[in-house]
């Protein structure tokens, strides 16, 4: 083996990706296989896709992967994937599904009246966790099957999650790593294990043990890969795969987020503020911190459902100039757009936006929110505002968690889509007003999925060791004193501010949609 090299996967929301990666981090191939259809909606809100849709992606890209590659794979030792979160697979007895798969998009909610005990309702209530447990109670899609869907409820033997699906179809076993159970199950997160029937939680998503999967640790075999996916894509046999974790939280080991003090923040899809802990904390009040990639660590993250996409939805919606502009240059509509706001003053001479385009859980009644127009301005500004508001919404979840945990973060990592602009990078800078650092690579999820198998096979003798080795910090954006003022007084003196004052407002909206 002239260098060892992990084949790992990393299946999105928008595109899955076959990754080889080497010992110091290097992406040494990749194929991406864009989804023309991420998902549909059968009504509105919802989102699902068909069962084997993902790996049908993964079989894709990995065959011509290992086509264009075939002098490297004899150096391949080990497979891994990660993958998107809280989107479910109902089994039956046969390990067939029997519906689409729900994704963690999808909106739908289940009836909450009477369906938790008395009991239970007065003590949620004198901890003050009603509002919470209603909330979630309404947002488990297992929830809204038995209440919508008994029939496809009495069929399912087993309920799991897509990458645990996936494992399936990739080895014939059922097993899966607490790091990847991150959604609405019955799961005690700070000691990563399956809830029992007595645990006072246990009601807002009771499905027995019997009917979810084994737990192993991050690191352990899950099987070997069977014969069928090797055969359709050339994957060399007999290779084994490993457990890791979620894409977030692989992405957060991969950007170098393994002690506190650091932050990583994802400007994908989702954008979110995670941090790598070794002591459990809540993020926010009664939400649980997330078992992280390595086993000895959590991950406390607060989650913006609609962070770059509202990116996406800008150029969508109002940029049919710079989609033109960019078909004729080879180029990205983000790119001249970028070019573009380069003059407009920080605060978007203001212009604020508060990016709640799609409620969160503790925020279920809060609708997006664009304050301070004025004749002069222009949807370039427009374009400015929803990155800002969404680095100030960030910040103001990193300076949350801070607060809760005593933890001061002084340097920020980022991934995801939107770090492939200098120009966000900056804006974030300038936000949080600490340096922002980017790796090597925007495969951040595959290096970090791929460090998991290196240190399991004694490649590493640890995580620390495997991240001098595997992640580099390549550019550093320096925040702008003066531009970190006029964020801070936006951020202290207006942003805070907005969903406390609108909220009643959101509310009534909301009850004025729900009579029509």
């Amino acid at each position: 083996m002239a260098e060892p090299l992990v084949l790992t996967f990393d299946i999105g929301t928008q595109s899955a990706r076959a990754v080889l990666v080497d010992k110091k981090g290097n992406i040494v191939a990749v194929n991406q296989k864009k989804y023309s259809e991420p998902y549909f909606s059968l009504n509105p809100g919802w989102a699902e896709q068909k069962p084997d849709f993902y790996y049908d992606r993964m079989c894709e890209a990995a065959k011509e992967l290992c086509s264009e590659n075939a002098d490297k794979l004899r150096d391949i030792f080990a497979v891994t994937f990660t993958c998107i979160r809280d989107s479910v697979v109902c089994l039956d007895k046969d390990k067939k599904p029997v519906r689409d798969v729900i994704l963690w998009l999808d909106k739908r909610q289940a009836d909450y009246k009477k369906q938790i005990p008395l009991i239970n309702r007065l003590l949620f209530g004198l901890v003050g966790m009603g509002e919470s447990v209603k909330i979630l109670y309404k947002a488990t899609f297992s929830n809204w099957i038995k209440q919508n869907e008994p029939e496809v409820w009495a069929k399912t033997d087993k309920y799991v999650m897509l990458p645990t699906y996936l494992n399936y179809k990739l080895t014939g076993n059922l097993i899966d790593s607490a790091s990847n159970l991150i959604g609405h199950f019955p799961f005690n997160y700070k000691d990563k294990h399956w809830m029992s029937s007595k645990e006072l939680t246990y009601c807002v998503c009771d499905i027995p043990e019997q009917r979810l999967c084994k737990l192993i640790k991050t690191g352990e075999v899950i099987g070997i890969l069977n014969d069928e996916i090797c055969k359709k894509t050339g994957i060399p046999a007999g290779l084994p795969l490993i457990a890791t974790g979620s894409d977030k939280g692989c992405e957060t080991l991969g950007l170098s987020v393994y002690n506190p003090g650091k932050a990583s923040v994802s400007f994908g899809t989702s954008s979110t503020v995670q941090l790598a802990v070794s002591k459990y904390f809540e993020p926010q009040k009664f939400m649980p911190a997330y078992p992280a990639v390595p086993d000895d660590r959590y991950n406390p993250e607060i989650q913006v459902f609609r962070g770059f996409w509202l990116v996406s939805w800008f150029i969508r919606e109002f940029a049919a100039e710079e989609r033109l502009e960019a078909e004729r240059l080879g180029t990205f509509p983000e790119a001249i757009l970028d070019e573009k706001i380069k003059d407009i003053p920080a605060g978007s001479d203001g212009l604020l936006l508060q990016p709640y385009w799609t409620p969160g859980i503790t925020k279920p009644n809060s609708l997006g929110a664009i304050i301070g127009f004025s004749d002069f301005h222009t949807r370039l500004h427009l374009y400015k505002a929803i990155i800002e508001g969404l680095c100030l919404e960030l910040y103001d979840s990193m300076n949350i968690m801070q607060k809760r945990s005593g933890i001061k973060i002084e340097e920020v990592f980022v991934g995801g889509g939107g770090s492939k602009s200098d120009v966000v990078c900056q804006i974030a800078a300038d936000v949080f007003g600490l340096p922002v650092k980017r790796i090597q690579t925007h495969e951040a999820c595959s290096v970090g999925s791929s460090m998991v198998a290196f240190v399991s096979k004694g490649e590493f003798k640890d995580y620390e060791e495997a991240i001098k080795s595997m992640s580099h910090e390549t550019d550093v954006f320096t925040p702008d004193a003066a531009n970190h003022e006029i964020y801070e007084q936006l951020y202290t003196k207006a942003y805070r501010r907005i969903f406390p004052k609108l909220a009643p407002l959101y509310k009534s909206i909301l009850e004025i949609y729900k009579r029509r």
